[in-house]
C-alpha cells in the first residue's frame, strides 16, 4: 500500500483524510538531509511552504509519484526535477483565495484609514484624531496586477467599494476582465494611474522583482502598494527609499523575500505595514487547502488525474467534470493499440498515433486525454515509469508523430476518442467512449461493438462469420481451462468477416493462442492485458 509522508503543518481535516486511506506519517521540521534519507520510503510528499523539494530529494524518492503543496505557490518545489522523474506535483489553489481576497482588502483598507498607526496611539494611551487623517477608497483607482483566482476575487470585492478597476496581465483576455468590470492595460500603463497597487502574480524569471525602482517612480506620488503574493516580486530596498523620498503614501507587505525576513530595515518604516505571511490563515483556508491537497494526492494515487496537477496539462474544474470520465477511455485506447500492433519481431515500427476527438469533449483542452493515450500506448513497451506526466516527452524521444483532430459530431455518443496507430506495415484504429461512468470499447478498425473491459485479459479473434466459430473458439478455451466472463461480436455483414472479443479472466497461453489460430474459420487471434 502507498505511504504518504507530510513535512510541514497541514491542517488537521487533511491529514485525517488520508489517514483514512492510506498509511500517513507526520514528520514536520526535517532538515534537508533528514528528508533525503526519509523520502525513499514513501510514494507521496505533502508540504506548505517551508520545505523545500530539491533536486536531491526528488531524485532520492525512488518511489514518489506525487509532491503536493497545500496551498498555492509552489517556488519551493523543483518542477523540472519532478516532471523529468515523472512526479507529479499537485497545489491547492482554490481553498485559500478568498482568504488572501479578503487579507488584501484588510490591508488595503488599513492603509487608507492608518488603523495600525492610530491603534498604536491609542495603546499608548493617546487620543491624536487630526494626527492619523485618511482617505477614501471610493472613486479611488485600484491597479491589480495579476488577475487570476485571487486578483478576481479582489476585483469583485473592491468594485462594491466604488472603486475603478484597471489590471495588468497579459494571460487574460479582454472580454473576461469587461465582466468583472475591470480594463486591462500594460503595466507601464497602470502604474501612473492607480491610487492603490496590489499585486497576484505567481513568482517566475518574468515576474520576479517585477515592482523595482523604475517601476516606484513611475506610480502616482502619495499610491499605495499592497502585497499579499510573492516576497520575491518586490525590491524592498527600492520599496524602502520610494517611502524614505515619499513618493509613496504607503505599503503594506504580508510576503517577504526572506521569511522571516529578520533586521529588515524596510519594517522599522513608519509608513509600512507587515503582517506574517497571513494571507491564507483563515480557520477555513487551511481546513479547505489540506483538504483539497489531500483529495488531489488520493486521485494520483489511485491512477486518477488530479484537478491542479502543476506540471502537466491544467484542467479548470469545470472541464474536469467533463474531461475525468474520458482519461481512463483514452488509456484504454492506447494500450489496445499496442497489444494489438503486429508481432515486433515483424519489423513493424511505430510511426505515429492519430487521436481524433468527437462530440462534447472536443470543445474543451484535450491535452489531458493525449497523455493518457500515450501512457495506454507506451506503458505496456517502455522499460520506464510513464504516467501523464512524462508520456508526452517519452513520445517525442521516440520521435513519434502526434496528430490530434476534433469534431463536433459524433454519432449516437456523447463523446468519443479514436486513436489510429501508424505503423511501417498496417494502421489500427480503435474507440472507446464512457458510459455508465466507466469505459466502453466501440469500435475496431472497421467493426462496431460495445465491449466494457472488466476482465483482465480481452483475446481479439479475426473469423469469418460461420456457424459454430464461436463454439470451436470456446471449446478451446474450456480444454484449456481459460474461463470467458463475456463475449462481444462486430461484423460488417452477415457471414462475412467478423471480429470476436472475449472478456477472459485467465492467461492465455502461447500454445492456446496457437491452437486458436489453427482453427479453419479463424484468421488471426491476440490478447491483451488490460
Amino acid at each position: 500500500m502507498p505511504k504518504v509522508l507530510i513535512t510541514d503543518n497541514v491542517a488537521a481535516a487533511g491529514i485525517e483524510l488520508l489517514k483514512e486511506n492510506v498509511p500517513t506519517d507526520v514528520r514536520r521540521g526535517l532538515a534537508p538531509d533528514e528528508l533525503i534519507d526519509a523520502i525513499g520510503d514513501y510514494d507521496a510528499l505533502v508540504v506548505r511552504s517551508e520545505t523545500r523539494v530539491t533536486e536531491p530529494v526528488i531524485e532520492a524518492g525512488r518511489n514518489l509519484k506525487v509532491v503536493a503543496r497545500a496551498g498555492i505557490g509552489v517556488d519551493n518545489i523543483d518542477l523540472d526535477a519532478a516532471t523529468r522523474a515523472g512526479i507529479a506535483v499537485v497545489n491547492a489553489p482554490i481553498g485559500n483565495t478568498v482568504a488572501a481576497a479578503e487579507h488584501t482588502l484588510a490591508l488595503m483598507l488599513a492603509l487608507a484609514r492608518n488603523v495600525p498607526q492610530a491603534y498604536a496611539s491609542m495603546k499608548d494611551g493617546q487620543w491624536q484624531r487630526s494626527a492619523f487623517m485618511g482617505i477614501e477608497v471610493r472613486n479611488k483607482t485600484l491597479g491589480i496586477i495579476g488577475l487570476g483566482r485571487v486578483g478576481s476575487e479582489v476585483a469583485r470585492r473592491a468594485s462594491s467599494f466604488g472603486m475603478r478597476l484597471i489590471a495588468f496581465d497579459p494571460f487574460v483576455a479582454p472580454d473576461f476582465a469587461a465582466r468583472l468590470g475591470v480594463t486591462v492595460m500594460s503595466l507601464e500603463e497602470l502604474l501612473p494611474q492607480a491610487d492603490f497597487i496590489t499585486l497576484h502574480t505567481p513568482l517566475t524569471p518574468g515576474t520576479t522583482r517585477l515592482i523595482s525602482k523604475p517601476q516606484l517612480a513611475m506610480m502616482k506620488p502619495g499610491a499605495r502598494l499592497v502585497n499579499v503574493a510573492r516576497g520575491e516580486l518586490i525590491d524592498e530596498a527600492a520599496l524602502l527609499e520610494a517611502l524614505e523620498n515619499e513618493q509613496l503614501a504607503g505599503a503594506a507587505l504580508d510576503v517577504f523575500t526572506n521569511e522571516p525576513p529578520g533586521d529588515l530595515p524596510l519594517l522599522r518604516h513608519p509608513r509600512l505595514l507587515a503582517t506574517p505571511h497571513l494571507g491564507a490563515s483563515t480557520q477555513e483556508a487551511q481546513r479547505e487547502v489540506a483538504i483539497e491537497a489531500a483529495e488531489q494526492v488520493l486521485a494520483v494515487l489511485n491512477g486518477q488525474p488530479a484537478r491542479n496537477t502543476v506540471n502537466a496539462p491544467f484542467v479548470p474544474p469545470e472541464v474536469h467534470a467533463i474531461l475525468a470520465p474520458y482519461v481512463p477511455v483514452a488509456s484504454m485506447v492506447g494500450r489496445l493499440l499496442t497489444g494489438m500492433a503486429p508481432d515486433p519481431r515483424a519489423n513493424r515500427q511505430f510511426v505515429g498515433i492519430t487521436l481524433r476527438y468527437q462530440g462534447e469533449i472536443a470543445s474543451h483542452n484535450t491535452a489531458i486525454l493525449k497523455a493518457a493515450a500515450l501512457v495506454g500506448l507506451l506503458g505496456p513497451v517502455s522499460g520506464e515509469a510513464v504516467n501523464v506526466i512524462n508520456a508526452p516527452v517519452l513520445a517525442q524521444q521516440r520521435g513519434l508523430q502526434i496528430t490530434e483532430q476534433t469534431s463536433s459530431d459524433s454519432r449516437e455518443y456523447a463523446s468519443l476518442i479514436t486513436a489510429t496507430l501508424h505503423t511501417t506495415g498496417d494502421d489500427i484504429t480503435v474507440a472507446g467512449t464512457s458510459l455508465r461512468d466507466e469505459p466502453h470499447l466501440v469500435r475496431v478498425n472497421d467493426y462496431w461493438m460495445d465491449v466494457a473491459p472488466s476482465t483482465p485479459y480481452l483475446l481479439f479473434v479475426d473469423n469469418q462469420d460461420k456457424p459454430g466459430t464461436i463454439g470451436a473458439v470456446g471449446t478451446v478455451a474450456g480444454r484449456r481451462n481459460i474461463n470467458i466472463s463475456f463475449m462481444e461480436v462486430g461484423r460488417i455483414t452477415p457471414r462475412g468477416q467478423a471480429m470476436m472479443v472475449l472478456g477472459v479472466d485467465d492467461p492465455v497461453s502461447d500454445d492456446a493462442l496457437a491452437e486458436i489460430k489453427a482453427l479453419p474459420q479463424i484468421d488471426n487471434a491476440r490478447v491483451v492485458a488490460m
